[in-house]
């Protein structure tokens, strides 16, 4: 099933607080969500994305949707990000869509009559502000204050169209910046942040995923329903129940796609990761990891150290690849 181009919702659409979720339905369409106390999550110590999510895991080698794209885009990607950890310099763009999700996660702190466009703009500053004082790496993103207010002023842009998305004082999400995790049997740890989750009072859920971003063309939304799905997948395994939908919500063009997913599709999902994390392990045994080129290759921050650009990867530090993958490599291989 296709992902839905969606227009952008009325605000003055009147709900039933009956209404399933729909696929088909405008944004706000659907019945405000019950409040009732969150599913037991894992426990207090989580790894967390770029200083965000919320709950905790088990920690160990596993994998999650954005790691599994980088290793199906470049393997040796994958193990600069994952084994080598190798830093990356900041983007305004990452900056961002970091600063606009945590603006969006924390409006649903206010009561709903406060969840105003104005009162989210008011946020950015602060935010900011908190941002750069747990990413040092921010402080130099800019050269003047002149430089940093307009940033902010198209941070304010994407969160103003938000607002043109959906109505939030007529929301109350179940979880915000949730952490995910399970483990399939014989198979990875699977894990991952979801930005908000939403149940209806049937129990139906609804996985929504903010991009700051414009929306894929036609054709070209694999990757980012490759994530959505992964999503499902671990909240089917562990809450026993496959979502009703998942929604992307792009804010760098005001468009929204929706997926009502199904069981084959997720059956699906589990052997395509399933497939990965066995050559994950594979490279991990025999210490290859090849790159492969494509159009992406000009946004990478490794290309000195790819030798499709000429570069040599730096040597491995002992019990590198175990401890990110589980894996020890064989004793006679010796390839990037």
């Amino acid at each position: 099933m296709p992902l839905l181009p969606v227009a952008p919702a009325d605000p003055a659409v009147p709900m039933d607080p009956a209404a399933p979720l729909d696929p088909a339905a405008p944004l706000d369409a659907v019945a405000p969500l019950d409040a009732v106390a969150p599913d037991d999550g894992p426990s207090a110590d989580a790894p967390a994305a770029a200083g965000r999510g919320r709950g905790a895991g088990r920690g160990g080698p596993g994998l999650s949707p954005s790691r599994a794209n980088d290793f199906m885009q470049c393997p040796l990607l994958f193990r600069f990000r994952v084994i080598d950890k190798l830093p990356e310099p900041p983007s305004e763009a990452a900056a961002r869509g970091t600063l606009v999700h945590s603006v969006l996660e924390k409006l649903y702190d206010a009561p709903a009559i406060a969840r105003t466009a104005d009162a989210a703009r008011a946020m950015l500053p602060d935010e900011w502000a908190e941002l750069r004082a747990a990413e040092p790496r921010y402080a130099d993103l800019f050269t003047s204050d002149a430089a940093t207010q307009a940033w902010l002023a198209s941070a304010g842009d994407l969160v103003g169209t938000y607002f043109t998305l959906e109505d939030p004082t007529r929301l109350e999400p179940r979880e915000r910046e949730l952490f995910v995790e399970t483990e399939l049997d014989g198979g990875p740890l699977l894990r991952g942040i979801v930005d908000r989750l939403d149940v209806a009072p049937g129990g139906a859920m609804r996985v929504v995923d903010y991009k700051t971003g414009r929306s894929p063309r036609a054709g070209y939304e694999g990757s980012a329903l490759f994530q959505m799905r992964f999503y499902a997948l671990v909240l089917w395994r562990t809450r026993g129940e496959i979502p009703r939908l998942l929604q992307l919500v792009y804010l760098g063009d005001g468009h929204v796609l929706r997926h009502a997913p199904t069981e084959a599709e997720l059956v699906t999902v589990e052997r395509k990761v399933r497939s990965v994390w066995a050559n994950i392990e594979t490279a991990a045994r025999t210490n290859t990891w090849r790159p492969r080129r494509s159009a992406l290759c000009p946004w990478c921050a490794h290309q000195d150290l790819c030798p499709e650009f000429g570069g040599t990867p730096p040597e491995l530090a002992a019990g590198a690849v175990e401890h990110a993958i589980g894996v020890a490599p064989g004793p006679s291989t010796s390839a990037p």
